[in-house]
């Protein structure tokens, strides 16, 4: 999640928010609205779990065909990766960069940018969201 209109000067008050209420934070990037409808609309129903993940790999990609939805169900789904692995990988939470882009930290230190995977799936589909939950989770 992008925040421009917080600017990157306001991404040290984010990264602040998220240490005073990571909960708040973490429901909030969790919303990914976009996706759910279109999720909901194909009868996948979103549960915050990898196999939730399986689910949308399958779903017919029908945003593909409008450019003003692509670019926001691709954030969203970014997101959402993120979403479940914070979630269900132990010891994975939320951070946000200096520009203002969450990215999921694992225990390890290692950190998964999620956004831009998110991005990446929606235009082409590749790689599958569980595959990329798959590789974040193993580490």
């Amino acid at each position: 999640m992008n925040l421009p209109f917080l600017g990157p000067r306001h991404a040290k008050k984010a990264e602040a928010a998220l240490r005073a209420d990571p909960e708040a934070v973490a429901a909030l990037l969790s919303e990914c609205e976009l996706l759910r409808s279109q999720a909901a609309r194909a009868g996948v129903r979103l549960d915050d779990t990898p196999a939730s993940l399986e689910a949308l790999d399958q779903m017919v990609p029908r945003w593909r065909d409008d450019p003003e939805i692509l670019p926001w169900l691709g954030h969203d789904a970014g997101l959402y990766l993120g979403t479940v692995v914070v979630r269900t990988v132990p010891g994975a939470a939320w951070r946000i960069r200096s520009d203002g882009e969450p990215v999921v930290r694992l225990a390890s230190g290692r950190t998964a940018e999620v956004v831009p995977a998110g991005e990446e799936w929606a235009v082409s589909g590749v790689p599958e969201l569980s595959q990329l939950y798959a590789e974040i989770a193993e580490t």
